[in-house]
């Protein structure tokens, strides 16, 4: 299949680049584009031919679940069926933005994109392509990350045209994304709010919203988890770069010897801080993703490290962070991505 690649700006979207990238969205194809998290791989989200499409191109396994993008909150509710009036105060705080929302489904949804489960995960994206994307398509979008099934999510187009160039019919391409991380996603369908998977919206500013908000042990992913996949990212390993990832648990200031020792193994580069750079030796490549203090810079520059190695080194040896605001989320992806835990 030939990919047609249209390029598109950020902050002032062109209308008819993107009325391209629609049709095809239209006509059942898949498009690749860009959100404030990370690219997304869509599909008409209300035909299941379609979506099935997702899984192939991907090579994702059917039962986990997708989710599904709006441009409105209107669009929203055509698609649950609870009354959004009555999370109105809280879906006007949190939408657009990087926090996708689980209710009950209505029939419109077709059971592939929720992997049979009777809930749909919905989101409202900020990023003004993925806006106009919907809106001129006239339909909602069913889109996990445009990446291969288990790589680490796409946050620069090189990631999606690596991935996908020839599996998909367009690529709406717009450069690097903002948070670099893949949505929050709370679960308001059984009851107790709940988080399912950490993202740039913390469990800090959450509580301030929903107070009696669930925080399971699994999301801090420090086991595999064994049951059903209630949202993406939950069941199977994910993020992974092509070679072997250790992560090495604690302060890196107490653990900085063994993780030279890990690098020095092997080929190998260190992502870091820009606090702990000093610590290593200037022969072993390092990798800063950012301050200690600015933990969204880290989340930004992540995945990206995460694929940037290629086939120059043979091990990446990557410090932890701290688990407070995006750094939860932060860890939850390193520990999903990490061969080994040490």
């Amino acid at each position: 299949m030939k990919t047609e690649k249209l390029f598109v700006d950020t902050n002032k979207p062109d209308k008819g680049i993107i009325l391209r990238a629609a049709r095809y969205l239209q006509k059942g194809e898949l498009v690749a584009f860009p959100t404030e998290t990370v690219y997304g791989l869509g599909a008409n989200a209300l035909d299941a031919k379609a979506a099935s499409k997702i899984f192939e191109a991907k090579g994702r396994p059917q039962d986990n679940p997708l989710i599904v993008h709006v441009s409105s909150i209107e669009m929203a509710q055509e698609l649950v069926l609870d009354d959004l009036n009555d999370y109105k105060w809280l879906v006007e705080l949190l939408w657009p933005g990087p926090v996708t929302i689980i209710f009950r489904k209505s029939r419109r949804i077709p059971d592939i994109v929720t992997a049979g489960l009777p809930n749909v995960g919905i989101r409202f994206p900020s990023h003004p392509v993925a806006q106009k994307l919907i809106e001129i398509a006239g339909l909602p979008i069913a889109a996990p990350s445009a990446n291969l099934s288990g790589r680490p999510s796409p946050t620069d187009e090189f990631h999606v045209i690596e991935d996908m160039d020839g599996r998909i019919a367009c690529m709406l391409l717009a450069g690097k994304t903002l948070f670099g991380l893949e949505s929050t996603i709370v679960d308001l369908s059984r009851g107790k709010p709940t988080l399912l998977r950490p993202g740039p919206i913390s469990v800090e500013r959450l509580k301030t919203l929903l107070p009696d908000l669930e925080v399971p042990e699994f999301v801090k992913a420090e086991e595999k988890y064994s049951g059903p996949a209630l949202a993406p990212g939950m069941k199977y390993r994910h993020y992974s770069p092509k070679i072997e990832l250790i992560l090495v648990e604690g302060d890196p200031r107490e653990r900085y010897k063994e993780i030279i020792t890990f690098a020095f193994e092997k080929n190998s580069i260190i992502l870091c801080s820009r606090e702990t750079e000093h610590l290593y030796p200037g022969e072993i490549k390092r990798r800063v993703l950012g301050s200690r203090d600015n933990l969204y810079e880290v989340a930004a520059n992540l995945f990206y490290a995460l694929r940037e190695p290629g086939e120059e080194f043979e091990r990446i040896v990557s410090e932890a962070f701290p688990e407070t605001g995006v750094g939860l989320a932060i860890m939850n992806r390193l520990r999903k991505a990490a061969w080994r835990i040490m």
